[in-house]
This record gives C-alpha cells, structure tokens and sequence, in this order.
C-alpha cells in the first residue's frame, strides 16, 4: 500500500522549491504519493491538486482581508482531504499566513509537519514562536541566520542551504538570448522584475515604466520584462502601451544570467539575481495603510533579504514613496556607467552566494540510511538542499532521529 504525503505551497518560489523536494523524494521512496496545494512546478512533479494555489496569491498587511473568507475555505478544503486521505506527513511551504493555520489544524490531527522556508518571525510577529514549536516537527531554513535564531527560541530548525543554489543556470547563452528576442547587441540589458503576483505588479508598473522611458532616452537599453506564471504575459502586454519594455514568456534565469542590471521587486528574485551575480536595484511598494502599520510592526535594518544576508546595504532599496521612476533610473544609471560601484556589488554578491551555497557541516546518519541515494560525499556541505530536506523527511518517515550538525 503506497503512503501518502501532502504538500502545501503558495507562493511561486515555494512551488518550485517544493516540488524539487518532491522530486528528492520519488528518488528514495518512488511508492509515495502526493496531494495538496499546488502550483505548476509541483503539478508537473506528480502532485495531486487539492487546491491551486494561485487562489492564495496575495500580499499586504491589510490586502488580503477581503480575501480572508475564500482563504478559510482553501484551508478547511485542505485539511478536509487530509483528514480523509491520512497522510503519514506534511510538508508546508512558505506562505505562514495559510500554513501555520494548517499546521495547527494537522498537529491536533496527528500529522507531523515539516515547513519549509521559515517565517521570518526574526522581522516581525514573533508571537507565532510557541505555536511553531508546538506543532511544526522540524523547521528546515533556506538563510543562514535563521537556524540559530529558531533554535534559541525553542523550534527544531536546521539550515539546509537555499534551494536555488547550485541549479539556478541560464539555458541559453548571451548570444542566443539576444537573437532569439531581437535585443540590439551593442546595448546593455536591463531585466525589469515587477513581482510574480498581478497586485504587487501593477503596483510597481507606473514608476518602472517612466525608468524604462528615461533609461532608453538617456542611456540607449535594451528592457526585458520576464513573466511569472502566476502573472502571464497578456497580463503585462495589455499594460505596457508604447513602453520600450518587452515582455517574455517565463525565462527569468536567462533574462537575469545575461542582464547588465536588474531592477527587482524585493523577495525571492532578488535571491536568484545574487546567486547570478547581476547587479540589481530593489524596490517594494504596499498600500498606505499597510505601509504605516508595517513600519510599526517590523524591527530590521535592512528590507532586501540579499542585505541582510551581507549584513550591509550591498544594493540600493528604493521602499514605497522612495520608489519613483526617477529614483530607479538614477540608481539604474550609476550602476550602468560606474564600473567601480558595479565590481564593487558584483564582490559583494559574490559573498552572499557563498553563504547561500554553504549548508550544515554535515548529516551525519543520512548517507548509511539511504545509501542507493547519497554517498559519503554528499553527506557533506555539498549536498544540494532538496537534497538535504529530503534526507530529513525521509528519517522522520521512518521514525529515525535526525542528526544534523
């Protein structure tokens, strides 16, 4: 009798990271099967679609309230089919809004949880800590900083590495990229990354657009727009007009690999751009009301997570009044034409994908447990984090003690 696991995302990035666990897994025990909230990536991967999660696409303090009563009816969809179905663990990814309910709910049931991708509750809403130790079995954290902080707080965390690192690679190379989509070759590109979610996208369009028509005006740019598959393309199309922005199906990694500059909406692209060493501008931009109470609620020194993993501000934040077109093209043009200030970023996310790339020393009982899957090497910090997350999952699934050090 197969044995079933259920997987839970609702973010892009959290589908991506969990379905190359899912993947992980189908190494070692190809008998288990999948169901959950899914996205593309986890769908393509073999799992099961209880719910989609693009219907949990949404962002901001105060944003999502009208969306609260269709969230609750996900959740309690979810763990309708969970309590039916009997899985012998969860696996929850991201999103802690939705997912710390969820875990809740799947603690008093009896299922253990392991999320992936911490809250970052170290920011803001540190009142979630008792409930996470309480219900989450174990904690497995993508940034270096966050294992110890955790574990101070009484929550079985491990650190595991980032996801991305070791597999985020363009597909094609500068050239090919340039030809396929026609980009003028003596020009430096510029890749535009508004958000992976139609608000916070349309939120960022006005003040990207007018740096898109300084920019080409002033310093003669190629723009490319990569679209997420949660946005889609159309959605950027029909708002572009006359822009000299071009929008792309998807090709993210290439359109940052190949990229001279990146201007990021702050989250996990920022990641992918330091892991590819492109210089990058950030920016975010909420509502009024959700800004006034976030700056109330949230206690760090730096917005962009590649400054907190550099513990210093390595690249600009442009935060909500601060981002206007103005604002971006004159960050954009300094890092264009001051090669020094370029090689300067460039060192410094050199560093950060060092760290990002570094898991824990090692797991010490792993490899001799799963031996057809993981060698003695492997046991050690080059192991890639799916890897990792599944080697854990994988011992908790067989009542093993893992020991991670």
């Amino acid at each position: 009798m197969s044995r079933k696991i259920l997987v839970s995302a609702g973010e892009a990035s959290g589908d991506l990271y969990a379905s190359l666990v899912v993947e992980e897994l189908r190494r070692i025990s190809p008998d288990l099967e999948f169901f959950g909230c899914t996205g593309p990536r986890m769908r393509t991967a073999g799992v099961e679609t209880v719910v989609d999660a693009a219907s949990l696409a949404v962002v901001g303090l105060l944003e999502v309230v009208p969306h609260i009563p269709r969230i609750l009816g996900e959740i309690r969809k979810l763990l309708a089919v969970a309590c039916d179905r009997k899985p012998e663990l969860a696996i929850l990814t991201d999103s802690p809004d939705f997912h710390l309910r969820v875990a809740r709910r799947l603690h008093r049931a009896g299922i253990p949880v392991v999320y992936l991708v911490a809250p970052q509750v170290w920011a803001w809403r540190k009142g979630r800590l008792p409930g996470m130790r309480r219900t989450i079995r174990r904690l497995l954290c993508i940034f270096p900083f966050e294992e110890e902080f955790f574990r101070r707080a009484g929550v079985n965390a491990t650190y595991i590495g980032h996801p991305l690192a070791g597999l985020i690679r363009p597909s094609l190379t500068r050239d090919e990229f340039f030809r396929k989509h026609r980009l003028a070759a003596g020009r430096p590109l510029v890749t535009v990354l508004p958000g992976s979610r139609r608000g916070e996208a349309a939120r960022h369009l006005p003040a990207l657009l007018d740096a898109a028509d300084r920019l080409y005006r002033e310093q003669a740019v190629n723009l490319v727009l990569p679209a997420s598959a949660h946005t889609g393309v159309a959605f950027f199309r029909e708002r572009l007009g006359g822009s000299p922005i071009l929008a792309i199906e998807g090709e993210s990694w290439d359109a940052l690999a190949h990229a001279d500059l990146a201007l990021a909406a702050s989250g996990t692209v920022t990641v992918e751009a330091a892991l590819l060493g492109t210089p990058m501008v950030t920016f975010y931009k909420v509502t009024t009301p959700s800004w006034v109470v976030g700056k109330l609620l949230v206690r760090i020194p730096f917005y962009s997570m590649v400054n907190l993993i550099a513990g210093r501000a390595l690249v600009p934040e442009l935060m909500q009044s601060r981002m206007t077109g103005e604002a971006l093209a004159r960050e954009a043009r300094r890092l264009l034409t001051d090669e020094k200030a370029r090689q300067d970023m460039k060192a410094g996310l050199a560093e950060v994908r060092d760290k990002l790339s570094r898991g824990p020393v090692a797991l010490h009982h792993v490899a001799a447990s799963l031996p057809l899957c993981f060698d003695s090497q492997e046991s050690q910090a080059g192991m890639p984090a799916p890897r990792r997350a599944a080697a854990i999952i994988q011992e908790i699934l067989e009542g093993q003690v893992v020991h991670v050090s």
